[in-house]
């Protein structure tokens, strides 16, 4: 083989080993997040493990709690920890909320995350910024307690590098079932949902947000589908749950 005809065969060769490993980086960006909570999910289901939101009343757990924060620990996960349900015995994982004035906790799926308040849906750079850090609560939706919609949503994206960037453990919504809880704090209060419906619909199909009132007290939970991609929209549906 000739000098000339080796390099060329050299560089081909090195072009086609960096396409490869960029579409393995790319794959694992992009599907990384969502295959993680989803392990970690189903290691944690086989081991029957339980999350229970924590109780903020004098008893031996919400003293634990207090403990906790005064220490500046943390009692809750972000989500499902393959690492931790692997190493660890304990099946009761307790959740909590991040803080009382605006947050969700949902025990079936493991996340107890902050929310900021008013968040524009349709402004793509305000959005993003929100759900790097928390859930969002979408403008113009009701607040809980009040006759109309509640409407929460994480993650999203912008562009195929960014889809794993976003509120990952909000994947597992696909999980929810009819009949799981859900648990939304806002201005000190808890409010107690429990699901009644799924749906997958259309990135463009925003008549649930559009829906903010007259529709009763109700919650909806919004992620994308299929996880990893920005394709269509998962929604959970709660309502108030009767005491």
């Amino acid at each position: 083989m000739s000098k000339k005809k080796f390099i060329r065969l050299l560089i081909i060769r090195t072009i086609a080993n960096f396409l490869i490993l960029f579409a393995l980086f790319g794959t694992i960006a992009t599907f990384g997040p969502a295959l993680y909570y989803e392990t970690s999910y189903q290691v944690g289901k086989a081991r029957g493990v339980k999350y229970t939101l924590a109780s903020n009343d004098d008893t031996e757990l919400g003293k634990l709690v207090k403990k906790y924060r005064a220490e500046g620990g943390r009692a809750r996960p972000q989500g499902p920890s393959l690492l931790e349900d692997i190493m660890t015995k304990n099946q009761e994982k307790i959740l909590i909320p991040p803080n009382t004035d605006f947050s969700v906790v949902i025990p079936k799926i493991g996340a107890a995350e902050a929310i900021t308040a008013n968040v524009d849906p349709s402004n793509k750079d305000e959005y993003l910024q929100v759900l790097t850090k928390t859930i969002a609560h979408a403008r113009g939706t009701a607040y809980p307690g009040l006759d109309g919609t509640t409407y929460l949503f994480a993650h999203s994206a912008d562009n195929f590098w960014n889809i794993g960037r976003y509120n990952a453990v909000f994947y597992l919504l696909k999980d929810m079932e009819v009949g799981d809880e859900v648990y939304v704090f806002y201005k000190g209060k808890r409010y107690n949902y429990v699901v009644y419906d799924k749906k997958i619909v259309d990135a463009t199909d925003v008549q649930y947000v559009d829906a903010a009132l007259g529709q009763g007290d109700r919650l909806i939970l919004q992620t994308c589908w299929p996880p990893g991609t920005d394709w269509k929209r998962t929604l959970v549906f709660a309502k108030p749950k009767s005491l």
